[in-house]
């Protein structure tokens, strides 16, 4: 078991830096189940890259429903987040419908189906970023339910929509569409415009409005900071990127076809020691 819960800690670290380093601010008895909670929101995110169509993609995601659902159990033991995460579960009395809820939200990534509204986005990011802070935060607190539930829906959306932004490059060239139909519409883009790179200031004038959406999502999470007990403080680091990152979005000549929106290691580090440091 301790291989499979390094195993874990060197894919996040590889893969999500932002949420490696915010697990470093976690009392160490900790680390290993945080790491293992977002080693799984990893593998559930990159099932659509590693397969050509959406059946097969859906078959993996069974597979894991399987797994908390104690129906493939002679399995787990060779897939090493499985393991892990299935012993965090266990250990920190986890439940299990919100990894269920995201696996299911995830079955959306599959296909090229535009996200239909608003308020659907701000349900799949609830269900796919929302719930893993919540989560870690029952970790946190060492297998009790801390409450929060509020704060966390306010900053996994604040940090989903962020991210999705920042993803655009890729997902417009793989045909996937993230921004809502509704706003895409008021703004006098379609799908297909978004997909054929020919979006123009339509696409600008929805990443602003997604911008400032995220934004209130921070300011309200703001308002509810002193609810958060300092334990929790590490599920919510994260966040701390969210404003830079929209900050970078806000440059000139940002253009969101090619420009990658990131931040220098060191930089990341900073404002995570900083954030980690505040009441």
């Amino acid at each position: 078991m301790p291989e499979a819960y390094t195993h874990c800690a060197a894919l996040v670290r590889e893969q999500d830096q932002d949420r490696y380093i915010a697990g470093l601010y976690a009392p160490e008895d900790r680390r290993a189940a945080l790491y293992a909670l977002y080693a799984f929101s990893l593998e559930i995110a990159r099932v659509r890259a590693l397969v050509s169509e959406p059946l097969p993609g859906e078959v993996r995601l069974q597979w894991w429903r399987d797994v908390l659902e104690g129906q493939a159990a002679g399995e787990t033991q060779a897939h090493p987040v499985a393991a892990a995460l299935l012993d965090t579960v266990r250990r920190y009395r986890l439940p299990i419908a919100p990894l269920t809820a995201l696996i299911d939200a995830r079955i959306f990534d599959l296909y090229d189906d535009p996200m239909p509204s608003l308020r659907d986005l701000e349900g799949y990011a609830g269900e796919t970023v929302s719930a893993v802070v919540r989560l870690a935060c029952i970790i946190l607190a060492g297998g009790r339910d801390p409450g929060g539930a509020t704060a966390c829906g306010h900053a996994g959306v604040a940090y989903a929509l962020t991210g999705l932004m920042r993803a655009f490059p890729w997902h417009a060239a793989e045909g996937q569409v993230y921004l809502p139909a509704d706003i895409l519409a008021r703004n006098g883009v379609t799908r297909d415009d978004i997909v054929r790179g020919r979006g123009g200031p339509g696409v600008l004038y929805t990443l602003k409005e997604l911008r400032e959406i995220a934004r209130n999502h921070l300011k309200k999470l703001a308002g509810l900071g002193e609810t958060i007990p300092p334990a929790l403080k590490p599920a919510f680091l994260p966040v701390a990127l969210v404003e830079p990152y929209l900050r970078r979005m806000e440059q000139r000549g940002y253009d969101p076809y090619r420009t990658i929106i990131t931040l220098p290691a060191w930089r990341r580090q900073w404002i995570l020691w900083r954030a980690s440091r505040s009441r």
